[in-house]
């Protein structure tokens, strides 16, 4: 009873992948569609050029050729601007072959595919973070890549991002009068950002906040915080003028 179940199950999982394969896409050798997929690709027909590297893996699945289709067709989706195809091939990439010499690159791409979708910082982050996580996941594992110093110049630009956005919110709520969590998201940047160019406006608006709370001692911190770390910054100015007339 228990084989009759395996051979069903192996069965339907076979006429799955058929499902899913190309049925134009004729049966030939792992070098020959390659290197269609490859001229594909360079004419910049890189929906085409995906489903032909595919095909490599689908007819020759343990073949030399199969682990380099795998990366050229989420390098195809990604030239094509399908970022959730691309995510998805790069996924089963890492996860088949996480020794092999490309992945320290389809970690990269994979960063790549969600810092290009990074919105406004009006709006939902979560790019930033997945691309935050999978580019720190590439410099913790292969720290000697040649794709980390790129890695690493985004990771700051992201940290910007992000400060950004929790600045944005900390603006809102000071303009309605919300103070502690005004706060509280300027404390944030100060915190998480500390390295980005947020940190003198963050400084500011906590001075503004502390003293809408009848805080004069932390706002007086802030205060000479900034004088401190940004003595020549345009923040720096408005926190002076603002003390003046507080004291």
């Amino acid at each position: 009873m228990l084989k009759k179940i395996v051979i069903s199950l192996c069965v339907f999982v076979w006429l799955g992948a058929c499902a899913t394969s190309d049925k134009t896409i004729s049966e030939d050798t792992p070098e020959n569609l390659y290197t269609q997929a490859k001229k594909l690709f360079d004419e910049k027909e890189y929906e085409k050029s995906a489903k032909m590297f595919d095909e490599v893996e689908r007819q020759h699945p343990y073949s030399v050729w199969a682990s380099r289709a795998q990366i050229m067709m989420a390098y195809a989706y990604y030239e094509a601007n399908m970022y959730d195809e691309a995510i998805l091939a790069l996924d089963r990439f890492i996860q088949l072959h996480p020794g092999n010499k490309n992945t320290p690159y389809a970690y990269y791409l994979k960063g790549l595919c969600y810092f290009e979708q990074i919105s406004d910082v009006g709006r939902e982050q979560k790019m930033s973070t997945d691309a935050l996580e999978t580019f720190q996941r590439l410099i913790a594992f292969f720290p000697k890549s040649v794709y980390v110093p790129d890695a690493k110049a985004k990771i700051i630009v992201i940290y910007d991002q992000l400060a950004g956005k929790e600045m944005a919110v900390g603006r809102y709520y000071l303009m309605q009068q919300e103070f502690i969590p005004a706060v509280n998201r300027f404390q944030t940047v100060l915190k998480e950002y500390p390295q980005t160019n947020q940190v003198p406006e963050a400084l500011y608006r906590l001075s503004v906040a502390y003293i809408s709370l009848g805080m004069k001692e932390p706002a007086v911190k802030m205060s000479d915080r900034l004088n401190e770390q940004f003595p020549d910054n345009l923040w720096t100015k408005k926190v002076n003028s603002l003390m003046k007339k507080v004291k």
